[in-house]
């Protein structure tokens, strides 16, 4: 499903808005999500069973290595709303190694950031809703 585009602005060209954000739940575009992958263009469910991600050690490289192909500027990570979720140094440094810039907050601080960034430059995101 396509992005509904804002202000005149391509859906492909724009990581979408996040309209809402609150403990469990996610707003993007008229969906709904517990924990999203956001990119240029689109927004999808984050499913960490797919890549086998648990709060501890956390993020892997195997969870955004797909949006590094978009390459974008900038990749937010969120830690979760009790900063229950880890990044790994070793995830931060593979993304680093391939050029973008990694920012890593607490998920209302992320959603923030990738809101403000989304409006000047290519970025993806990983945002975690709950603990």
């Amino acid at each position: 499903m396509k992005a509904t585009p804002r202000g005149g602005e391509e859906a492909s060209e724009r990581s979408p808005l996040i309209t809402a954000f609150s403990w469990g739940r996610i707003e993007v575009s008229g969906r709904t999500f517990k924990d999203v992958r956001l990119y240029p263009g689109g927004a999808e469910e984050w499913d960490w069973r797919k890549t086998g991600t648990r709060h501890d050690p956390g993020i892997q490289l195997a969870d955004v290595e797909d949006l590094l192909e978009r390459r974008p500027k900038t990749v937010v990570l969120s830690r979760g709303m009790e900063l229950a979720l880890n990044v790994p140094r070793g995830t931060i440094d593979a993304i680093r190694a391939r050029g973008p810039e990694v920012i890593v907050l607490p998920s209302q601080q992320a959603v923030a950031e990738y809101n403000e960034r989304r409006l000047r430059e290519p970025v993806v995101a990983l945002i975690h809703s709950t603990c």
